[in-house]
Protein backbone atom coordinates (compact mmCIF):
# COMPACT_ATOMS: atom_id res chain seq x y z
CA UNK A 1 0.00 0.00 0.00
CA UNK A 2 1.43 3.31 -1.57
CA UNK A 3 1.65 5.87 1.26
CA UNK A 4 0.91 9.17 1.03
CA UNK A 5 3.06 11.26 3.80
CA UNK A 6 5.77 12.48 1.47
CA UNK A 7 9.16 14.75 3.08
CA UNK A 8 10.17 17.60 1.04
CA UNK A 9 13.93 17.90 1.10
CA UNK A 10 16.64 19.46 -0.92
CA UNK A 11 18.44 16.81 -2.99
CA UNK A 12 21.41 17.09 -5.66
CA UNK A 13 19.88 15.94 -9.23
CA UNK A 14 21.77 14.62 -12.37
CA UNK A 15 19.20 15.73 -15.12
CA UNK A 16 20.90 14.21 -18.22
CA UNK A 17 24.12 13.21 -19.78
CA UNK A 18 27.36 15.49 -18.73
CA UNK A 19 24.73 18.59 -17.69
CA UNK A 20 25.62 20.73 -14.71
CA UNK A 21 24.02 18.92 -11.36
CA UNK A 22 21.42 21.24 -9.70
CA UNK A 23 19.51 20.74 -6.28
CA UNK A 24 15.84 20.38 -6.58
CA UNK A 25 12.56 19.65 -4.29
CA UNK A 26 12.72 16.22 -3.99
CA UNK A 27 10.03 14.14 -2.26
CA UNK A 28 10.49 11.03 -0.41
CA UNK A 29 8.07 8.48 0.25
CA UNK A 30 7.07 7.12 4.09
CA UNK A 31 8.68 4.01 4.48
CA UNK A 32 6.45 0.98 3.47
CA UNK A 33 7.76 -2.60 4.32
CA UNK A 34 11.04 -3.40 4.97
CA UNK A 35 12.15 0.36 4.13
CA UNK A 36 13.85 2.95 6.19
CA UNK A 37 13.66 6.44 5.83
CA UNK A 38 17.49 7.84 6.62
CA UNK A 39 17.77 11.41 8.13
CA UNK A 40 21.39 11.84 5.68
CA UNK A 41 24.11 13.84 7.63
CA UNK A 42 27.33 13.30 5.54
CA UNK A 43 27.88 12.21 1.91
CA UNK A 44 31.07 11.87 0.27
CA UNK A 45 31.52 13.02 -3.64
CA UNK A 46 32.48 9.45 -5.19
CA UNK A 47 33.83 8.38 -8.78
CA UNK A 48 31.13 6.67 -9.03
CA UNK A 49 28.72 9.90 -9.04
CA UNK A 50 30.60 11.54 -11.52
CA UNK A 51 29.91 7.86 -14.36
CA UNK A 52 26.65 8.69 -13.16
CA UNK A 53 26.16 12.20 -14.20
CA UNK A 54 28.69 11.15 -17.46
CA UNK A 55 26.23 8.79 -18.64
CA UNK A 56 29.08 6.13 -17.55
CA UNK A 57 26.55 3.47 -15.59
CA UNK A 58 23.61 4.07 -17.70
CA UNK A 59 20.72 6.26 -19.09
CA UNK A 60 18.28 6.26 -16.26
CA UNK A 61 18.57 9.98 -16.34
CA UNK A 62 17.13 12.06 -13.87
CA UNK A 63 19.57 10.89 -11.44
CA UNK A 64 19.21 11.39 -7.65
CA UNK A 65 23.30 11.33 -6.95
CA UNK A 66 24.94 10.59 -3.72
CA UNK A 67 25.99 7.15 -1.91
CA UNK A 68 28.65 7.11 0.17
CA UNK A 69 26.74 8.30 4.07
CA UNK A 70 26.04 8.56 7.06
CA UNK A 71 22.78 9.17 8.83
CA UNK A 72 20.25 8.48 11.28
CA UNK A 73 17.38 6.27 11.00
CA UNK A 74 14.30 8.77 11.53
CA UNK A 75 11.43 5.70 10.85
CA UNK A 76 10.82 2.22 9.04
CA UNK A 77 8.26 0.29 7.52
CA UNK A 78 6.88 -3.09 8.46
CA UNK A 79 8.99 -6.36 8.94
CA UNK A 80 12.15 -3.82 10.13
CA UNK A 81 13.80 -5.53 12.91
CA UNK A 82 17.57 -4.62 12.30
CA UNK A 83 17.46 -0.97 12.50
CA UNK A 84 15.17 1.38 14.66
CA UNK A 85 14.68 5.12 14.98
CA UNK A 86 17.70 6.45 16.41
CA UNK A 87 20.07 4.18 15.36
CA UNK A 88 23.46 5.80 13.28
CA UNK A 89 23.88 4.07 10.49
CA UNK A 90 26.30 3.74 7.35
CA UNK A 91 24.78 2.91 4.29
CA UNK A 92 25.97 0.50 1.97
CA UNK A 93 24.69 -0.32 -1.23
CA UNK A 94 24.90 -4.36 -0.87
CA UNK A 95 21.67 -5.27 0.97
CA UNK A 96 22.17 -8.95 1.60
CA UNK A 97 19.31 -11.09 0.24
CA UNK A 98 19.46 -14.06 2.07
CA UNK A 99 18.36 -16.15 -1.01
CA UNK A 100 20.15 -15.88 -3.92
CA UNK A 101 22.62 -18.58 -4.69
CA UNK A 102 25.42 -17.04 -2.84
CA UNK A 103 23.71 -16.35 0.14
CA UNK A 104 22.81 -19.50 0.29
CA UNK A 105 26.05 -20.73 -0.15
CA UNK A 106 27.12 -18.59 3.07
CA UNK A 107 29.27 -16.27 0.55
CA UNK A 108 26.21 -13.38 1.38
CA UNK A 109 29.40 -10.80 0.34
CA UNK A 110 29.01 -12.12 -3.09
CA UNK A 111 24.80 -11.51 -2.97
CA UNK A 112 23.84 -11.01 -6.49
CA UNK A 113 20.40 -9.99 -5.65
CA UNK A 114 20.66 -6.80 -3.15
CA UNK A 115 17.67 -5.07 -2.27
CA UNK A 116 16.80 -1.53 -2.93
CA UNK A 117 13.58 0.39 -1.64
CA UNK A 118 10.66 -0.13 -3.61
CA UNK A 119 8.88 3.08 -3.23
CA UNK A 120 10.57 5.46 -5.53
CA UNK A 121 11.51 9.13 -4.98
CA UNK A 122 10.35 11.80 -6.95
CA UNK A 123 10.78 15.43 -8.04
CA UNK A 124 7.81 17.69 -7.56
CA UNK A 125 6.13 17.03 -10.57
CA UNK A 126 6.21 13.34 -10.61
CA UNK A 127 9.34 12.40 -12.56
CA UNK A 128 10.70 9.26 -10.58
CA UNK A 129 14.26 9.49 -9.56
CA UNK A 130 16.92 6.91 -9.81
CA UNK A 131 19.23 6.61 -7.18
CA UNK A 132 22.59 6.51 -7.36
CA UNK A 133 23.56 2.87 -6.23
CA UNK A 134 20.42 2.19 -4.99
CA UNK A 135 20.87 4.93 -2.33
CA UNK A 136 20.98 8.86 -3.61
CA UNK A 137 21.82 10.22 -0.38
CA UNK A 138 23.29 14.02 -1.20
CA UNK A 139 19.60 14.77 -0.28
CA UNK A 140 18.22 15.66 3.72
CA UNK A 141 16.95 12.48 3.98
CA UNK A 142 16.69 9.35 1.66
CA UNK A 143 14.64 6.40 1.20
CA UNK A 144 16.52 2.81 1.30
CA UNK A 145 16.12 -0.44 1.59
CA UNK A 146 16.46 -1.49 5.28
CA UNK A 147 18.87 -4.01 4.87
CA UNK A 148 21.01 -1.02 3.11
CA UNK A 149 21.71 0.55 6.58
CA UNK A 150 23.94 -0.97 8.53
CA UNK A 151 24.26 0.27 12.58
CA UNK A 152 27.51 1.42 13.96
CA UNK A 153 28.95 2.69 17.10
CA UNK A 154 27.43 6.75 17.03
CA UNK A 155 30.75 8.23 18.49
CA UNK A 156 32.20 7.59 14.98
CA UNK A 157 32.73 11.12 12.76
CA UNK A 158 29.53 10.94 10.43
CA UNK A 159 31.78 12.68 7.91
CA UNK A 160 34.35 9.55 8.22
CA UNK A 161 31.85 6.94 8.85
CA UNK A 162 30.03 7.67 5.85
CA UNK A 163 33.10 6.72 3.65
CA UNK A 164 32.93 3.27 4.33
CA UNK A 165 29.85 3.18 2.59
CA UNK A 166 31.97 3.25 -0.75
CA UNK A 167 35.57 4.25 -1.90
CA UNK A 168 37.02 3.33 1.57
CA UNK A 169 35.70 0.30 2.00
CA UNK A 170 36.19 -0.84 -1.83
CA UNK A 171 40.32 -0.10 -1.03
CA UNK A 172 40.29 -1.84 2.68
CA UNK A 173 38.64 -4.75 1.06
CA UNK A 174 40.53 -5.25 -1.50
CA UNK A 175 43.57 -5.53 0.85
CA UNK A 176 42.34 -7.55 3.39
CA UNK A 177 39.18 -9.45 2.08
CA UNK A 178 39.69 -9.84 -1.46
CA UNK A 179 43.66 -9.80 -2.09
CA UNK A 180 43.84 -11.73 1.92
CA UNK A 181 47.02 -9.49 2.12
CA UNK A 182 48.69 -11.29 5.82
CA UNK A 183 52.01 -10.49 8.00
CA UNK A 184 54.99 -9.84 6.44
CA UNK A 185 53.43 -9.70 3.13
CA UNK A 186 54.71 -7.20 0.29
CA UNK A 187 51.70 -5.26 -1.31
CA UNK A 188 52.09 -2.50 -4.61
CA UNK A 189 49.02 -0.64 -5.20
CA UNK A 190 48.74 1.27 -8.63
CA UNK A 191 46.77 4.49 -8.39
CA UNK A 192 46.97 6.39 -5.25
CA UNK A 193 43.39 8.15 -5.08
CA UNK A 194 40.88 7.63 -2.27
CA UNK A 195 40.50 3.68 -2.95
CA UNK A 196 44.29 3.04 -3.28
CA UNK A 197 45.02 5.01 -0.03
CA UNK A 198 41.99 3.00 1.45
CA UNK A 199 43.94 -0.55 0.36
CA UNK A 200 47.49 0.90 1.68
CA UNK A 201 45.70 2.04 4.77
CA UNK A 202 44.04 -1.82 4.54
CA UNK A 203 47.47 -3.61 4.24
CA UNK A 204 49.20 -1.92 6.93
CA UNK A 205 46.00 -2.85 9.17
CA UNK A 206 46.87 -6.60 7.97
CA UNK A 207 50.61 -6.42 8.93
CA UNK A 208 52.10 -6.29 5.70
CA UNK A 209 56.00 -5.56 5.54
CA UNK A 210 56.55 -3.34 2.62
CA UNK A 211 53.44 -1.00 1.08
CA UNK A 212 54.62 0.42 -2.05
CA UNK A 213 52.28 3.34 -3.38
CA UNK A 214 52.05 4.08 -7.51
CA UNK A 215 50.75 6.72 -9.22
CA UNK A 216 52.48 9.73 -11.46
CA UNK A 217 50.91 12.54 -9.22
CA UNK A 218 53.62 13.46 -6.87
CA UNK A 219 50.98 14.94 -4.69
CA UNK A 220 49.52 11.56 -4.23
CA UNK A 221 52.89 9.84 -3.71
CA UNK A 222 52.72 12.21 -0.45
CA UNK A 223 49.51 11.40 0.47
CA UNK A 224 50.15 7.75 -0.06
CA UNK A 225 53.35 8.20 2.43
CA UNK A 226 51.22 9.42 5.28
CA UNK A 227 48.70 7.04 5.10
CA UNK A 228 50.94 4.10 5.46
CA UNK A 229 52.97 3.17 2.15
CA UNK A 230 56.66 2.53 3.09
CA UNK A 231 57.78 3.14 -0.37
CA UNK A 232 56.84 5.35 -3.04
CA UNK A 233 57.22 5.07 -6.99
CA UNK A 234 56.56 7.94 -9.62
CA UNK A 235 55.41 5.97 -12.68
CA UNK A 236 56.08 9.18 -14.72
CA UNK A 237 59.74 8.71 -13.92
CA UNK A 238 60.08 4.93 -13.87
CA UNK A 239 59.27 1.70 -14.98
CA UNK A 240 56.61 0.37 -12.05
CA UNK A 241 57.21 -3.40 -12.61
CA UNK A 242 61.55 -2.95 -12.37
CA UNK A 243 60.69 -0.44 -9.69
CA UNK A 244 58.37 -3.02 -7.62
CA UNK A 245 60.98 -5.79 -8.57
CA UNK A 246 63.82 -4.19 -7.10
CA UNK A 247 62.02 -2.94 -4.09
CA UNK A 248 61.38 -6.52 -2.96
CA UNK A 249 64.73 -8.67 -4.02
CA UNK A 250 64.08 -9.25 -7.47
CA UNK A 251 61.03 -10.99 -7.05
CA UNK A 252 57.72 -8.50 -7.27
CA UNK A 253 55.04 -7.96 -5.02
CA UNK A 254 52.81 -10.54 -3.14
CA UNK A 255 49.84 -9.05 -3.83
CA UNK A 256 49.56 -5.63 -6.28
CA UNK A 257 46.15 -4.37 -6.05
CA UNK A 258 45.30 -2.03 -9.12
CA UNK A 259 42.97 1.06 -8.47
CA UNK A 260 43.10 2.83 -12.07
CA UNK A 261 40.90 0.36 -13.88
CA UNK A 262 43.04 0.72 -17.21
CA UNK A 263 44.79 -2.37 -18.88
CA UNK A 264 48.16 -0.62 -19.48
CA UNK A 265 47.83 -0.35 -15.43
CA UNK A 266 46.40 -3.95 -15.03
CA UNK A 267 49.26 -5.09 -17.14
CA UNK A 268 51.88 -3.68 -14.76
CA UNK A 269 49.98 -5.58 -12.11
CA UNK A 270 49.97 -8.42 -13.50
CA UNK A 271 53.97 -8.04 -14.26
CA UNK A 272 54.74 -6.64 -11.01
CA UNK A 273 53.77 -9.76 -8.65
CA UNK A 274 55.60 -12.43 -7.23
CA UNK A 275 55.42 -15.96 -8.71
CA UNK A 276 52.10 -17.16 -7.21
CA UNK A 277 50.96 -13.60 -6.19
CA UNK A 278 47.78 -11.92 -6.47
CA UNK A 279 46.35 -9.39 -8.35
CA UNK A 280 43.50 -7.37 -7.43
CA UNK A 281 41.16 -5.40 -9.84
CA UNK A 282 39.42 -2.79 -7.98
CA UNK A 283 39.88 0.26 -10.26
CA UNK A 284 36.31 0.05 -12.88
CA UNK A 285 36.99 -0.46 -15.81
CA UNK A 286 34.83 1.52 -18.83
CA UNK A 287 33.23 -1.04 -21.57
CA UNK A 288 35.32 0.00 -24.34
CA UNK A 289 38.77 -1.72 -22.48
CA UNK A 290 40.22 -5.12 -23.37
CA UNK A 291 42.99 -7.05 -22.23
CA UNK A 292 45.35 -9.05 -24.18
CA UNK A 293 48.19 -11.13 -22.39
CA UNK A 294 50.20 -14.14 -23.40
CA UNK A 295 48.38 -17.15 -21.99
CA UNK A 296 51.72 -18.47 -21.10
CA UNK A 297 52.18 -15.92 -18.86
CA UNK A 298 49.30 -16.73 -17.30
CA UNK A 299 50.01 -20.15 -16.96
CA UNK A 300 53.77 -19.53 -16.16
CA UNK A 301 53.14 -17.10 -13.16
CA UNK A 302 50.13 -18.79 -11.36
CA UNK A 303 48.67 -17.11 -8.49
CA UNK A 304 45.29 -15.38 -8.90
CA UNK A 305 44.14 -13.09 -10.71
CA UNK A 306 41.02 -11.67 -9.15
CA UNK A 307 38.51 -8.66 -9.03
CA UNK A 308 37.21 -6.94 -5.79
CA UNK A 309 33.26 -5.34 -5.62
CA UNK A 310 32.70 -3.31 -3.04
CA UNK A 311 36.14 -4.91 -1.19
CA UNK A 312 34.00 -8.28 -1.12
CA UNK A 313 32.73 -6.35 2.30
CA UNK A 314 30.03 -7.95 4.37
CA UNK A 315 28.74 -4.50 5.35
CA UNK A 316 27.22 -5.99 8.87
CA UNK A 317 30.47 -7.59 9.36
CA UNK A 318 33.04 -5.21 8.29
CA UNK A 319 31.66 -1.46 8.59
CA UNK A 320 31.01 -2.36 12.65
CA UNK A 321 34.81 -3.84 12.67
CA UNK A 322 36.40 -1.05 10.73
CA UNK A 323 34.14 1.67 13.36
CA UNK A 324 35.74 0.10 16.22
CA UNK A 325 39.40 -0.11 14.82
CA UNK A 326 38.63 3.97 13.64
CA UNK A 327 37.56 4.72 17.23
CA UNK A 328 40.68 2.67 19.09
CA UNK A 329 42.81 5.07 16.97
CA UNK A 330 44.50 2.35 14.53
CA UNK A 331 42.66 3.53 11.47
CA UNK A 332 42.77 7.36 10.28
CA UNK A 333 39.67 7.56 8.44
CA UNK A 334 39.62 11.20 8.67
CA UNK A 335 42.52 11.35 7.16
CA UNK A 336 40.32 10.82 3.87
CA UNK A 337 38.25 14.18 4.56
CA UNK A 338 40.02 16.77 2.68
CA UNK A 339 37.14 19.10 2.55
CA UNK A 340 33.58 19.03 3.77
CA UNK A 341 31.01 20.98 1.66
CA UNK A 342 27.46 21.98 1.09
CA UNK A 343 24.50 20.45 -1.19
CA UNK A 344 25.43 23.53 -3.38
CA UNK A 345 28.83 22.79 -3.91
CA UNK A 346 28.31 19.55 -5.44
CA UNK A 347 29.47 20.97 -9.01
CA UNK A 348 32.36 22.29 -8.43
CA UNK A 349 33.63 19.41 -5.87
CA UNK A 350 33.51 16.85 -8.85
CA UNK A 351 35.78 19.77 -10.69
CA UNK A 352 38.33 19.59 -7.43
CA UNK A 353 37.93 15.53 -7.34
CA UNK A 354 38.45 15.77 -11.51
CA UNK A 355 41.76 17.68 -11.22
CA UNK A 356 43.42 15.49 -8.34
CA UNK A 357 43.04 18.17 -5.31
CA UNK A 358 41.29 16.33 -3.11
CA UNK A 359 40.76 12.65 -1.71
CA UNK A 360 37.05 13.01 -0.50
CA UNK A 361 35.03 16.00 -0.53
CA UNK A 362 32.34 15.48 2.02
CA UNK A 363 29.21 16.95 1.87
CA UNK A 364 27.96 18.00 5.27
CA UNK A 365 23.84 18.78 5.68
Amino acid sequence: MAHDVRHEVRGVIAPGKNEPVRVETVLVPDPGPGEALVRVQTCGVCHTDLHYKQGGINDEFPFLLGHEAAGVVEAVGDGVADVAPGDFVILNWRAVCGQCRACLRGRPQYCFNTHNATQRMTLTDGTELSPALGIGAFAEKTLVAAGQCTKVDPAASPAAAGLLGCGVMAGIGAAINTGGVGRGDSVAVIGCGGVGDAAIMGARLAGAARIIGIDIDPRKLETALRLGATHTVNAADADPVEAVRELTGGFGADVVIEAVGRPETYRQAFYARDLAGTVVLVGVPTPEMTLELPLLDVFGRGGALTSSWYGDCLPSRDFPMLIDLYLQGRLDLDAFVSETVGLDDVEAAFDRMHAGDVLRSVVVL
